[in-house]
């Protein structure tokens, strides 16, 4: 080999090791972090961890000011903005670590440090060159493993000892049904999450639940994309693919608007939460900040947890109303779906350009046809009709049963509240055990319709329910498609919304069959009431969660897993594609009814 060769192939390396040697030094880190958040370290290792902070976060400010003192490096204003104030965070850290008596005490603990060590691995993590095309996984695949990896770290963390207020109390098998359920965004439980897990804990579920509610590959492709400016063609087709985006060039837009969308309706959210609660007794100001953060995440990504021992149920905050309110608001924005929400956005802004401003104003615009699509017709009129059809019959069976205590607009409130938080919320402002027959199997279909698609939420969706009532009415009517609102809906749509249904209900079905063999001393429905909670990642339970044996354990975190995914995205990711389709046989009518 010459020598000019070798010296090119070893400067090659060279570059190709130290421009990923940050990112795997902070990753490390982290996890040293999460190790020493977790357990109860010995103060001899405090001293030794502290210099190993500190050197993760000088490589850090040296990896920053390396590449901008690159010429070819041409970064956004944001990026800029995000490395100046990263450089001046690791900077306080480090003299927080070096200098205690001289710094304030907020930037010397674990928890501050957790934040500067992860900002420097998403920063770091952008800069590599990932390509979603070599993974050998279809969009599918790469869609369910995100879940189980995020699913298994987050059973791992949360059986840390310093995840629980008694060390070691948590079984495993619930750690994982606890970690599936957040990220499943679930909200079943069987153990009591405002009395079992500490601080730490109870931010592990929110980082879980966001991952779940948003998509961990969302929310890495996104920012991957911000500090790099630019992505991969291979990389774009995989998340249209995963996204369910229609056009290639919108991917990191439509990315974009989903990570904005929800940041701004989760911080609107915590505020008017802590607003809504300033009567309820806290032990600190943390406290009642914390409460208002846990509760907006888990409201707004459907998980419907709550650190309160009985859930919204709980008598101090049973006839909070603004509260209700405020959370069934956050649930039915993440349940709309992110399409939705912004066709919705530049409907209004269409309506103010076009019809609130002066004609002068406005001259310049250009005519915009259709501003609502087809997908948000159908999606909000099927949500209306759900939450107006499903309040009145809640308001009219449970009057004098579970809504008795309630007077006035309470009443009206808490029916409101009761129908639209089982399509995926889960959050209870009644004793669902004590619904009345009539009531579980309203509540049942809500839950199985569930959410809206693209959305934080499970079920069905309300757009596979719409397809199916439309494709019922055009047969009714001698249609051999489907049309509405001038236009006539897909056949692959029509196509996947039958398989979506008769798979649910299968897999449904089996999960019963299962939990009655399991649990043969509690009655048949409110083990189907858990199954359809469960599927649908609504998280209504009617009280038996804990009490279930662990393989019914085992059961529903199978049946929540499968409920987020779709089975119908499980059956892709392990089937083989057909790739010769440009043919056709012979039409032959097949004899049914």
């Amino acid at each position: 080999m010459p020598l000019y060769y070798l010296k090119d192939h070893l400067i090659k390396q060279l570059k190709f090791v130290l421009v990923r040697l940050p990112f795997w030094i902070s990753f490390i880190t982290l996890f040293t972090l999460i190790y020493d958040l977790g357990f109860n370290t010995l103060n001899d290792y405090h001293y030794h961890l502290n210099i190993m902070y500190n050197i993760c976060l000088s490589i850090g400010m040296v990896a920053i000011a390396m590449r901008y003192l690159n010429k070819g490096n041409h970064e956004t204003t944001g990026v800029k903005i995000f490395d100046v104030f990263s450089i001046l965070l690791f900077l306080t850290l480090i003299i927080a670590r070096i200098l205690p008596e001289h710094t304030i005490r907020f930037f010397d603990s674990n928890a501050v440090i957790f934040f500067g060590v992860f900002l420097m691995v998403v920063r770091e993590f952008s800069v590599l060159q990932l390509n979603l095309r070599q993974t050998r996984m279809n969009p599918a695949q790469l869609f369910v493993v995100s879940f189980l990896l995020i699913i298994f770290i987050g059973a791992f963390m949360l059986s840390f000892p310093k995840a629980t207020n008694t060390p070691g109390s948590l079984r495993y098998i619930d750690a994982l049904f606890t970690a599936t359920s957040a990220v499943c965004v679930t909200g079943l439980s069987t153990v009591d999450i405002g009395a079992q897990f500490t601080i730490f804990g109870k931010t592990v579920m929110i980082f879980l639940m966001e991952c779940g509610g948003l998509g961990i590959m969302t929310i890495a492709s996104y920012f991957s994309f911000f500090f790099r400016g630019k992505a991969s063609y291979g990389n774009q087709l995989v998340l249209k693919d995963m996204s369910y985006i229609d056009k290639l060039g919108d991917v990191f837009a439509t990315l974009k608007r989903i990570i904005l969308i929800s940041g701004v309706i989760q911080f609107i959210g915590m505020i008017a939460i802590f607003i809504s609660i300033r009567h309820q007794e806290f032990n600190s100001l943390f406290d009642r900040v914390f409460f208002s953060i846990f509760h907006a995440v888990s409201a707004f990504c459907n998980a419907g947890f709550s650190t309160l021992p009985e859930n919204l149920y709980t008598f101090e905050y049973r006839f909070n109303y603004p509260l209700h309110l405020i959370i069934a608001g956050l649930f039915i924005m993440g349940g709309l779906g992110f399409p939705i929400v912004f066709n919705i956005y530049k409907y209004v802004q269409h309506l103010i350009i076009n019809r609130l401003l002066p004609f002068s104003m406005k001259e310049a615009k250009v005519y915009v046809p259709r501003v609502i699509n087809l997908s948000t017709r159908i999606i909000l009129i099927t949500t209306i009709a759900l939450i107006v059809g499903g309040t009145f019959l809640v308001y009219v069976l449970e009057y004098n049963n579970t809504l008795a205590e309630h007077e006035g607009i309470g009443k009206l409130v808490t029916a409101f509240f009761t129908a639209t938080s089982p399509r995926t919320a889960g959050f209870a402002s009644v004793d669902n055990n004590l619904f009345s027959v009539s009531t579980f199997l309203l509540i049942i279909l809500l839950m199985w319709i569930g959410a809206s698609p693209v959305s934080t939420g499970g079920g069905i969706k309300t757009s596979t329910f719409a397809i199916a009532i439309l494709n019922i009415w055009a047969l009714i009517k001698g249609k051999s498609r489907i049309e509405v609102y001038r236009r006539e809906v897909d056949q692959l749509s029509i196509q996947r919304a039958f398989a979506i249904i008769f798979l649910s209900l299968f897999v449904i079905g089996c999960a019963i069959f299962a939990l009655s063999f399991f649990e043969p001393n509690i009655d048949l429905l409110r083990l189907a009431y858990e199954a359809f909670s469960a599927y649908s990642t609504s998280g209504l339970s009617a009280g038996i969660t804990a009490k279930l044996t662990d393989p019914s354990k085992v059961t529903l975190i199978m049946l929540m897993f499968i409920g987020r995914v779709s089975m119908l995205t499980i059956l892709i990711a392990i089937s083989k594609k057909e790739t010769l389709t440009n043919y056709r046989y012979p039409t032959e009518e097949i004899l049914i009814n």
